[in-house]
């Protein structure tokens, strides 16, 4: 069998932890192969050995046949191969053309010759029908649009194998959807793609292959037409998941939530939110549901208290928080785990413990007269990583070090425990896996069940359907309907988030 690459028995460790034992992965030309793991289960550690940012301790890589040292990315470039980092790579102040070029800049009498890059940009996004605009900022463009310049340059340096990393992490279903035809253009032109996912749904529509691994060892290499996701995720968790949140019918009470007439502007100062009307009470989860760029960051910034809304009315528990400060909202009975954990619910160089107190190092017994206490902070937070099944070395590991799943559960753990009366819960589950996933639906739904009011947005609409009570649709910053995740279906909320709205049982209009 001719493979183009072969990981043989890579062994990776770090400190106190052996992050590849032993995993053999094979890659044939012109297949996508999925490489499956819970968070922290060895899939981007051993991506980082084969395109050089790791050395392994033991295990020998060939490319198409021959053993290679890839002692660092160009390197790995220079064999062919490519990576799409999960968290992009790209100079925010740059154009798209300059981001493609960096590095390897075609030269003219001594100085970078723009115009042939941006024609040779343009040529290769009209090729594999990747448009983007070769003058536009970074900055300027949306998440998918960065996603493509970053398959751009692996393509511009001459990539034939291309591992994308967890790539859909950040996408909306129209970017995915977009982003599947891509690697299937990719693998017509001849190019081989590892794909590493938690996402079975992908694995299933796409992928020829998959490689299974769990806590750093090679569980199984199966044929995806001869498995089905249920097989997949148990062998990724090694127990039987749930795939369908158990829950009883919800029994709400009264409001907690009242938002009325709220009127929000983006970092532009354009409308993002436009008079928005919203309650939620206490034993229910409202979802919502939008593509992303309806303003539902700007409505949870605004309800947090993090960006300054124009006008209208949030209430929390009957209380006007609209002009309030952050930390005078979450004092208010408010809980938010936030869309972005590593920029707005983390200081990722500082340990989990210290962390998980970040809402409440201020109170006692953590502080006293201004001074903290790092023993009762440690002491509460070895008690939350245990309860929540925060994944660490110890307390005192810095979050940086964690995978995504449990820096999650560190953040779900902290503002749980407060007891707040209202928990906004801003893509939860992005980026995780189906075990991750599982335990924090439970945890939303526990927190339902104890009367508290919960509002989830996500742009999953699987996790809209599976755990909301009630699902608000929100189009050009305005909720357009409410629906019954009971009564509706994924096709009704496709319509209805691009702008539809329903005429009769079932039936939509444009808007």
């Amino acid at each position: 069998m001719d493979y183009v690459i072969e990981m043989l028995n890579i062994r990776k460790e770090f400190p106190g932890i052996i992050a590849n034992d032993n995993i053999t992965l094979q890659l044939k030309k012109g297949e996508i192969h999925a490489l499956l793991g819970e968070n922290g289960a060895g899939k981007s550690t051993l991506m980082n050995v084969l395109f050089g940012l790791y050395q392994p301790e033991k295990g020998e890589i060939r490319v198409k046949g021959k053993p290679v040292k890839i002692t660092n990315p160009n390197i790995a470039n220079d064999l062919g191969i490519g990576m799409v980092h999960q968290h992009f790579m790209l100079v925010e102040k740059f154009t798209v053309t300059e981001n493609i070029i960096l590095g390897k800049e075609p030269k003219s009498s001594g100085s970078i010759d723009i115009k042939k890059a941006e024609k040779q940009v343009r040529e290769i996004s009209e090729r594999y029908n990747l448009s983007v605009d070769p003058r536009a900022k970074i900055s300027d463009i949306s998440v998918g649009m960065q996603q493509r310049v970053e398959i751009l340059k692996t393509l511009y340096r001459g990539a034939d194998i291309i591992i994308f990393d967890e790539p859909t992490a950040v996408l909306t279903p129209q970017e995915i959807t977009e982003l599947i035809q891509i690697m299937k253009a990719l693998i017509k032109e001849g190019k081989s793609i590892i794909l590493i996912t938690h996402k079975l749904k992908e694995i299933m529509e796409v992928c020829d292959r998959v490689t299974v691994i769990r806590k750093g060892k090679g569980i199984d290499t199966l044929n995806v037409k001869d498995t089905n996701p249920t097989e997949l995720a148990n062998l990724m968790v090694g127990r039987e998941v749930v795939f369908k949140t158990e829950k009883r019918d919800a029994t709400p009470k009264e409001n907690v939530l009242e938002i009325n007439n709220l009127v929000v502007k983006d970092s532009r100062g354009v409308q993002a939110v436009k008079g928005l009307d919203l309650q939620v009470r206490g034993g229910e989860i409202v979802g919502i549901a939008g593509v992303d760029g309806n303003g539902q960051t700007e409505l949870i910034e605004a309800i947090t208290g993090l960006r300054k809304s124009e006008s209208g009315s949030i209430k929390l528990n009957d209380k006007e928080i609209r002009t309030f400060k952050p930390r005078k909202i979450t004092e208010s009975g408010l809980g938010h785990i936030p869309e972005d954990r590593h920029k707005h619910g983390l200081v990722l160089d500082f340990p989990i413990g210290e962390n998980m107190a970040l809402q409440t190092y201020y109170q006692k017994p953590f502080s006293k007269k201004g001074v903290l206490s790092f023993k009762e902070i440690y002491k509460k937070a070895k008690q939350l990583i245990t309860e929540f099944d925060v994944r660490t070395p110890s307390e005192y590991t810095l979050a940086r070090s964690l995978s995504g799943g449990n820096q999650q559960k560190a953040i779900i753990g902290r503002e749980v425990d407060r007891d707040p009366d209202l928990l906004i819960a801003a893509q939860p589950t992005r980026g995780l896996d189906v075990g991750a996933i599982e335990f924090i639906h439970k945890r939303l739904i526990e927190q339902r069940d104890k009367g508290k009011a919960v509002l989830l947005i996500s742009f999953e609409l699987d996790e809209i359907l599976n755990v909301s009570d009630r699902i608000a649709v929100i189009y050009e910053g305005k909720i357009v309907d409410i629906v019954d995740p009971k009564k509706t279906s994924e096709q009704e909320l496709g319509l209805l988030m691009a702008g539809s709205k329903r005429t009769g049982e079932g039936e939509t209009s444009n808007v």
